[in-house]
């Protein structure tokens, strides 16, 4: 059975959109995530020993971790398929040759991009383009 989803790059840039998820958020890595921090999180990575926290600064502050970076939360609407080919591509070098951070995380039916809060405006006209 295929992933649900567009697969076809094209269509996909035809239709791409972007939404800002409202708040600035930053990344932290801890060895054990508490309740608190888990029930914050926007999204979660295990990496090894660690594990990665996206959430919104306010957050992070009130747990006692510092924001190392201050990110806007963006989502590409268009529902990708997990088995397309390019979005991410085309997506990059956009973002890249407006010389614009990114990091890219998937989910089941969308792409997200976090970049710098202060570049946001700029990375959606990038990206819109």
């Amino acid at each position: 059975m295929a992933a649900p989803g567009e697969t076809d790059l094209d269509a996909m840039l035809a239709t791409l959109a972007v939404r800002r998820r409202p708040g600035v958020f930053t990344y932290i890595a801890v060895d054990v995530p508490t309740p608190e921090l888990l029930a914050a999180a926007h999204a979660i990575v295990k990496e090894g020993p660690l594990t990665t926290i996206v959430l919104p600064i306010d957050d992070a502050e009130r747990a006692g971790h510092s924001a190392i970076v201050r990110l806007a939360w963006l989502t590409l609407t268009v529902q990708s398929s997990l088995e397309a080919v390019g979005l991410t591509a085309v997506i990059s070098e956009r973002l890249s040759r407006a010389r614009i951070a990114c990091n890219v995380l998937a989910g089941y039916h969308h792409d997200h991009l976090l970049v710098p809060v202060e570049r946001v405006d700029d990375a959606i006209a990038a990206l819109v383009a």
